[in-house]
């Protein structure tokens, strides 16, 4: 009896067999446990309202105007390829996209050295490193209008700082018209830029720089690199990417150069100094040619994206 009881009562093993028909699995990406998928609509929202409202319908609508004669007051019509068609025959476009790429060539160089110079002279941690990121970066901070309203006093003739420091030193009678000659304005023009934008290049270069670890200079001592050779073959090399950025940027703020043109000389004397984009400003703002301005501005767009396209490409062949 005791025999028939033990084997009638339940053992200790595990749950009894599901009964029923077989639960389906699950297929794909499992569920997150702690958001819903709409919680990511929800989060980017705010970003694709304001990418919309404040970027690409103003884009399309400057397209339409472009395809019109908008004349900022009083009405238009439409008049389909006529502003680029006019806008590729016009000398005035092109002499001022002419000296646009003149101005680029002449700045881009010299701010990429000098940001590298004194990224180079301001990476290390000894005492007044700090002190002088802060001095060489506060040029930049300033900004170009502001620096641009204080070189018109000091380029005075007669008057200006500038001219009496070139006076001093012998290299000027101190009455030069820095802004009266379209060669001298281009050069002090140029100065300005390449003295006040490499505290950004500095910046970008710096925080790569400081990505190296130091072992890699450890090595390169032991085997009796210099510090030429150590810049060349082992700095540039891995902030490559920074380099390219600092030159994309570069690139792209001297095609969109305005601010110290149209304080300093207005793109005088004439058309000597007129960049690009004071030129847009002149047809839509001076001559109320809103349509035709508009057109110039989307060509300048493309050529500037075609530019850092093929920036982009040759810093990627060069990385491979």
């Amino acid at each position: 009896m005791t025999a028939l009881n033990a084997e009638a009562r339940p053992g200790p093993a595990g749950p009894a067999p599901r009964t029923g028909p077989p639960r389906p699995q699950r297929s794909g990406r499992p569920r997150s446990l702690t958001h819903r998928p709409s919680t990511g609509i929800v989060l980017v929202a705010p970003a694709i309202a304001l990418v919309t409202f404040f970027a690409l319908i103003p884009l399309a609508f400057a397209v339409y105007i472009s395809f019109t004669n908008w004349p900022l007051i009083g009405e238009y019509r439409f008049v389909g390829l006529d502003n680029y068609v006019q806008a590729v025959r016009d000398p005035g476009m092109w002499k001022a996209l002419r000296y646009t790429l003149l101005y680029t060539a002449i700045v881009t160089v010299p701010i990429l050295l000098l940001g590298y110079g004194l990224a180079v002279l301001v990476r290390a941690n000894r005492r007044g490193s700090t002190l002088l990121r802060t001095i060489f970066f506060i040029p930049y901070v300033v900004g170009l209008t502001t620096l641009s309203y204080m070189l018109v006093l000091e380029a005075q003739p007669d008057s200006g700082a500038l001219n009496r420091i070139l006076a001093a030193v012998g290299v000027s009678d101190g009455s030069t018209a820095w802004l009266l000659d379209g060669t001298t304005a281009t050069i002090l023009l140029s100065g300005l830029v390449i003295w006040a934008v490499p505290g950004l290049t500095m910046i970008l270069l710096l925080s790569a720089m400081q990505g190296i670890p130091s072992e890699v200079y450890e090595a390169a001592d032991i085997d009796g690199a210099s510090w030429l050779r150590r810049e060349l073959s082992i700095t540039a090399p891995i902030i490559r990417p920074a380099i390219g950025m600092s030159l994309i940027i570069s690139v792209i703020g001297s095609f969109l150069a305005f601010n110290q043109f149209f304080i300093l000389t207005k793109g005088g004397p004439g058309t000597d100094t007129m960049t690009i984009v004071g030129y847009i400003y002149n047809r839509a703002f001076v001559e109320l040619q809103l349509g035709s301005a508009t057109a110039i501005s989307l060509i300048l767009v493309l050529f500037t994206a075609l530019i850092t396209v093929v920036q982009f490409v040759l810093l990627r062949g060069s990385d491979e």
